[in-house]
């Protein structure tokens, strides 16, 4: 998921009118009394600190709720399809596996790990790409044919594969943990609205959807083999055992989602939090099957 860092935007906003309110009322509230009195006028506060005095506060909660309760996302991809659609906005809580700082995201208190079948959000951390000398670098060319390509700054959101230690095989449609199968159920052919492009391709290229056991989590997943068929694990950037602080993450949509099976497990410290309900389904004004709001799926609990 694409997104401007609103977080760090939001911290320095925090940040900069507690300076000023704190700065103001340290040395210059107490003298603009003083002259206001010597006149016989009102204080009259410069426009700064009146702001910051009244903003503050109010910052200072949504920086709180934001960064330690729950954090609001937009799906723009049809990768966890059918899970989540694109134009799903859904509530991510940021607590599930510890408190983190806003905007630098390093770890302040633990509270457990992800566990298999848990849907994440998490900051993209980048394709593994030899360097040409050597050592494997993170890059944000999917092709590595420029390693040092600057990672970009987003938020992706998958459902965890594997967890450290585990053994993570897949073989076209199917997957092994462990050396077991994970046990699917066919449902039948996927059905979705023509009028939007990601329910389009998965009608026309034939994807059936499947219940996946996935341990103690059932959920369910589209295998469109038609449309493309990943990598499969191993392969040259992703060993099979799932390394000490790394998660393998993939999509729903399993034949049309970029995630571990492109780019490597995904590092302990790139989690944001646990996706766990979707507040709001905006499908746009020219849908004729479910209007501009698809209020089926609106207060859907993610699993």
């Amino acid at each position: 998921m694409a997104a401007f860092d609103f977080s760090a935007f939001l911290l320095g906003v925090t940040v900069l009118f507690g300076v000023v309110w704190l700065i103001d009322i340290l040395f210059l509230a107490k003298p603009r009394r003083a002259r206001a009195e010597a006149a016989g006028t009102e204080i009259a506060e410069p426009w700064p600190v009146d702001w910051a005095r009244s903003l503050f506060p109010v910052i200072l909660v949504v920086l709180i709720l934001r960064s330690f309760v729950a954090e609001p996302f937009r799906i723009p991809s049809g990768s966890m399809m059918p899970t989540l659609d694109v134009g799903d906005f859904i509530l991510v809580n940021k607590f599930s596996y510890g408190l983190r700082m806003p905007a630098f995201n390093n770890k302040l208190v633990a509270n457990g790990e992800p566990r298999r079948g848990d849907v994440v959000v998490f900051r993209f951390p980048g394709y593994r790409c030899p360097d040409g000398n050597g050592h494997v670098v993170r890059s944000g060319d999917m092709t590595c044919q420029d390693p040092t390509m600057p990672v970009p700054s987003e938020n992706w959101i998958k459902r965890v594969i594997g967890v450290p230690g585990d053994r993570i095989e897949t073989r076209g449609s199917d997957l092994f943990i462990n050396g077991e199968r994970v046990a699917m159920d066919e449902l039948g052919p996927y059905k979705g609205d023509p009028k939007q492009p990601e329910d389009s391709l998965l009608m026309n290229y034939g994807s059936k959807l499947y219940t996946e056991h996935l341990g103690s989590v059932n959920h369910t997943i589209a295998l469109t083999p038609a449309y493309n068929m990943p990598m499969d694990i191993p392969n040259a950037v992703v060993p099979s055992e799932v390394p000490k602080g790394c998660y393998i993450v993939m999509g729903d949509n399993r034949m049309n989602s970029t995630d571990s099976r492109w780019w490597g497990c995904m590092p302990e410290e790139n989690l944001v939090g646990k996706a766990f309900f979707v507040w709001l389904a905006w499908r746009g004004f020219d849908n004729g099957v479910t209007g501009i709001f698809d209020f089926s799926r609106m207060g859907k609990v993610i699993h």
